[in-house]
């Protein structure tokens, strides 16, 4: 049960996986491992089916005239043009979701192996940070 609540919780919102993790006694290593399998469970799923949900997407737009431009959207296209898939992949983690990233790279039409391989380093990276800060922290609130 507490290895299927950090994966769950790593599919939906990354950072659930260390804390819950941390907080049931799972060791680094298992934490991180299941952190960053399910972020990648959610990156797989949604750029796989993404494609189709963004053709959705923007007929919905068309129909309902809604502004394609947000003050967000535009914010996400600045990081886009400057830092690249690379920099989505870095935010997604910490301020994005797994979810949210992977739908993001998808709008902006990024090919789905680029999104795998840049959201699978990434989660090794903020998972080995964010497992190793809440296990340390864990450790000195017990202490």
């Amino acid at each position: 049960m507490k290895l299927a609540t950090v994966f769950l919780l790593s599919t939906i919102k990354f950072l659930g996986g260390p804390l819950a993790g941390s907080k049931m006694g799972l060791g680094f290593w298992p934490t991180l491992g299941l952190t960053v399998a399910g972020m990648m469970t959610s990156v797989f799923i949604i750029s796989g089916v993404g494609r189709t949900w963004v053709l959705h997407r923007q007929q919905q737009r068309r129909l309902r005239r809604v502004p394609v431009f947000s003050k967000r959207s535009r914010n996400i296209i600045k990081v886009f043009k400057r830092f690249g898939m690379g920099g989505i992949a870095f935010l997604t983690p910490v301020l994005l979701s797994p979810i949210g990233g992977t739908v993001i790279a998808t709008l902006l039409g990024v090919p789905r192996q680029r999104i795998l391989l840049h959201m699978l380093w990434s989660a090794v990276l903020w998972g080995g940070v964010l497992t190793l800060a809440s296990t340390r922290i864990g450790h000195m609130l017990h202490h």
